[in-house]
């Protein structure tokens, strides 16, 4: 059976980023802004993340492993409370 093959049409719109993550760029970014604010039109210019939510059906067209933003939070505060705790003892 053949592999699997990426859905083109969403690598074009996405970056994978080294740990997993799904970057895209913000939605209503393009055209029609005349009547949103600057600061509106500032915060499009940021990258966006996708959510848990979204993952599954992202994992799905990609055929591969991806990480939400909540979860690589998450992920960092358990690395920061273990290396708190192994220097901890080290300390006294």
């Amino acid at each position: 059976m053949p592999k699997q093959k990426s859905h083109r049409g969403l690598l074009k719109r996405i970056k994978l980023t080294k740990t997993g993550k799904v970057r895209f760029k913000a939605p209503n970014s393009r055209h029609l802004k005349s009547n949103k604010t600057g600061t509106e039109l500032r915060s499009y210019r940021k990258s966006r993340y996708a959510r848990s939510g979204d993952l599954r059906f992202l994992k799905k067209l990609l055929g591969r492993g991806l990480r939400s933003e909540e979860r690589s939070v998450a992920d960092e505060k358990i690395r920061e409370a273990a290396t708190a705790a192994v220097s901890a003892p080290a300390a006294k």
